[in-house]
């Protein structure tokens, strides 16, 4: 990654076909674990090879044995329901922590990297969740405070648990260990911000519990994923550029932080200026969301909006976000697969021009 320009990767995520839902949904009714380990690991390899062959530089296992990117946590820990509840406005099922958790199956994440390793002689990543998303997504006032009073105490107890799978993680090889975090990006937006009687110093919690999370950790590569949350077809929730919550950015003791920037509600790339210039800088430069499939020259001009700002050696090309982070992001896979071989040739078309 750091020994050529503008290297590709993705976020996280890719498109699962029905029967891979299917096999994961089948976790919660009872399926064997021994049934679902013996199919899920001959269908993987697919999601890894399709990467690959698209060239892209830096891949991840697709996240295909996760319900979901978050609910992981309650794969590696105890003390989760999985119930009904209101989320976004809607009656969804998931995890609400109800009982102090107690970690029963450690190593989650080393176990998707070790694999992934065994299937691909390129760079490999794979992501956590942060411990505000979890707090945000997992915590109920009214299931949660008799084992976690508050939101944070929750999040507080998740800091030790995401620093150990963070070392195993790293002790497997991982070249990228990558954070997602909507909710500090949608401190962007002022409805948000709004909502918080101290929107910066909320937002300054979020790096800080990052960084207690990886103090001290090194030989693997940290990065933070942004974004204004992905529903796939139907958009997205937060809205306006970086510029509120570069100050904390610039704290943040991490390698990489990965922006969205093929959305239209990003704001300028101009404030990429303000931003630290220890940090390389993912660009998200592929739409994720819709279903135009943005040419190599419509990638390469949007990487080439930010040269103007960023020197080449630090920019790292990907899409927005993840595409399947949820049951709402329901993109098509053979749509994934051409997205990923044109990002792939807009950084040939960009290393010819700056080589």
């Amino acid at each position: 990654m750091d020994n050529y320009l503008f290297p590709t990767t993705v976020i996280g995520s890719m498109p699962r076909p029905k029967y891979i839902k299917d096999l994961v949904e089948s976790q919660s009714t009872g399926q064997s674990t021994q049934d679902f380990h013996r199919i899920i690991e001959k269908a993987v390899p697919y999601i890894i090879q399709m990467q690959d062959f698209a060239g892209i530089d830096i891949l991840s296992d697709g996240e295909w044995r996760r319900k979901s990117y978050i609910g992981i946590i309650a794969d590696i820990c105890s003390g989760f329901d999985l119930n009904i509840r209101d989320v976004d406005g809607e009656r969804q099922t998931w995890h609400t922590v109800t009982s102090k958790t107690k970690v029963h199956n450690p190593g989650q994440f080393a176990r998707e990297a070790a694999f992934l390793k065994s299937h691909t002689n390129r760079q490999i990543k794979v992501a956590l969740p942060s411990p505000y998303l979890i707090g945000e997504r997992m915590w109920d006032r009214n299931q949660s405070s008799s084992a976690y009073p508050t939101k944070r105490d929750f999040i507080e107890s998740l800091i030790p648990i995401l620093r150990a799978e963070l070392i195993a993680l790293r002790d497997e090889g991982a070249t990228i260990a990558q954070f997602d975090d909507p909710h500090l990006c949608l401190f962007v937006d002022p409805k948000v911000r709004a909502q918080f009687e101290d929107p910066d110093s909320e937002a300054a919690y979020i790096v800080d519990a990052l960084n207690r999370i990886t103090d001290g950790i090194d030989g693997i590569k940290l990065a933070l994923h942004l974004c204004r949350r992905n529903k796939g077809r139907l958009g997205w929730v937060g809205e306006g550029g970086y510029a509120p919550i570069l100050s904390v950015l610039n704290d943040l003791q991490f390698d990489i932080i990965m922006f969205e920037f093929a959305i239209p509600v990003a704001g300028d790339k101009r404030v990429l200026i303000d931003l630290s210039e220890r940090f390389k800088i993912g660009l998200g430069c592929v739409d994720c969301r819709n279903s135009h499939i943005d040419t190599p020259e419509e990638i390469a001009a949007r990487v080439r909006q930010a040269l103007k700002y960023v020197a080449p050696e630090r920019i790292i090309l990907h899409p927005d976000c993840g595409f399947a982070p949820g049951s709402a992001a329901d993109i098509p896979i053979d749509e994934a697969y051409q997205k990923l071989k044109n990002e792939v040739l807009a950084a040939e078309i960009l290393r010819s021009e700056y080589r």
